[in-house]
């Protein structure tokens, strides 16, 4: 019974996540308001009778006039999703394509998609049933008048979706949206941690022990409803070790779950497969590393040959060294428990050393030989280590070497070694760092 209501739920789910949804619920809602126009007779005497020289004398005249308007109305919607798409391949080649489809499947761009493709389902509707009688009636004719209105409402979103495609593609607009997604995710993380049955516990190595549950399906495993899974684990008296990362790629028969248990029942390995979430791409708001990493890969993309723009990799430098702050006062948990405090559901969690490694390396090694790159990132080294325990220290002042040795290597000019030297032990840091660089070998 619970994979029945499993399939139907995941196709309702993956239809919410796609371009289609708000689309086709306005769609709808055109639908119905076209069928109200043509369907029901009113009579005159019902209309107000002000409204009786908004009536059409010749029959002609109304569906002329509905021909041009949806026209009218196809020209303008492909013309302006041209246009979007020619600018967002170009935002997608300049940053990265992971962006592209994020800035396609924002809210507002879909509910002008709706309105756009309601307005010419309405007409249509308009068009397809002929009239009663040698002249259409007046509620007819105020099912026109309404079409042009519907139309002159899209004239106004073709102004607003033109101009909020073209500004949601400048870099700053872009950072700034990834940014406060990557911070809200966090944030519903610390929410999450506030209460006390989620915890950190060292995990020990896993076990090879026990019953295992493989993965069904391959893909991208975005989250999994924890919550659910404890109360599952709960009342089977087990415990459930996820034996992957949030954001992995799995693929069909990877041992997903390690379960305490002796033999659960098909039914219980169900259950738990259907708590897993899985995505196509990467989604920031549900993880927040995804985030750091399009940071970073736009950073990256910015110091290649082919667009050399320091200046953006810079400016996701400071996105980053903020985000990692944050990061830096969490301590994230990794375990579920009951009240009495045993071990429910227990999950990996990638290290602050780790995530860092990830983030700063590749951009240290495109722009190693730009001395303002590598002064960006020792500048955003200092700051994370005003934070820093002492295992998170550790990390960065090994990250710290790693690009005081790149300064050294770069900086063969004697007046680039003093402008660094004078750069090295500026501002509050926790550092170690030379007073000045080492002479360059020959």
């Amino acid at each position: 019974m619970h994979a029945m209501l499993t399939g139907p739920f995941r196709l309702f789910m993956r239809f919410r996540q796609s371009i289609a949804y708000l689309p086709s619920q306005l769609a709808l809602i055109y639908l119905v308001l076209g069928v109200i126009a043509v369907g029901p007779r009113v009579p005159e005497a019902a209309l107000p009778e002000a409204l009786e020289w908004l009536g059409f004398k010749e029959p002609e005249t109304a569906r002329a006039l509905l021909s041009t308007l949806i026209a009218g109305m196809i020209s303008m919607m492909v013309f302006s999703f041209s246009m979007v798409m020619t600018v967002l391949s170009q935002a997608g080649g300049n940053f990265s394509h992971k962006l592209v489809f994020g800035l396609i499947t924002e809210r507002h761009h879909q509910r002008v998609l709706g309105h756009y493709l309601g307005t010419i389902l309405f007409i249509l509707i308009l068009l397809m049933v002929p009239f009663k009688g040698e002249t259409p009636s007046l509620w007819r004719s105020m099912g026109t008048y309404l079409g042009v209105a519907m139309v002159i409402h899209c004239l106004a979103l073709f102004v607003y979706f033109i101009h909020n495609a073209s500004q949601s593609v400048q870099i700053n607009a872009i950072l700034q949206g990834l940014h406060q997604a990557t911070r809200h995710s966090l944030q519903r993380l610390e929410t999450l941690q506030e209460r006390s049955h989620w915890q950190y516990r060292e995990r020990l190595p896993v076990a090879t022990h026990g019953h295992w549950i493989q993965a069904r399906q391959s893909g991208y495993i975005q989250n999994a409803d924890l919550e659910a899974l404890a109360k599952l684990a709960d009342r089977h008296g087990a415990c459930i070790h996820l034996n992957f990362t949030f954001g992995d790629y799995t693929v069909e028969a990877f041992p997903l779950f390690r379960i305490d248990i002796a033999q659960p029942s098909e039914a219980f390995d169900e259950a738990v497969l259907g708590e897993l979430v899985y995505v196509q791409g990467e989604s920031v708001k549900d993880l927040y590393i995804n985030g750091l990493t399009q940071l970073m890969e736009i950073a990256i993309k910015a110091l290649s040959p082919g667009i050399n723009d320091p200046g953006t990799a810079r400016l996701c430098l400071h996105q980053l060294t903020e985000l990692l702050c944050r990061r830096l006062k969490l301590v994230p948990c990794n375990t579920l428990t009951n009240a009495e405090g045993r071990a429910l559901v227990t999950w990996e969690i990638e290290s602050f050393d780790s995530l860092l490694y990830r983030l700063f390396s590749p951009i240290l090694h495109y722009g190693r030989d730009d001395v303002s790159i590598c002064l960006a990132l020792l500048k955003a080294l200092k700051t994370l280590s005003l934070f820093a325990e002492d295992k998170e220290h550790a990390a960065i002042q090994a990250h710290a070497d790693r690009v005081v040795l790149a300064l050294e290597t770069a900086a063969k000019d004697a007046l680039d070694r003093h402008f660094i030297t004078t750069r090295l032990q500026a501002g509050d840091h926790r550092l170690v760092l030379p007073a000045l660089l080492s002479a360059p070998s020959e």
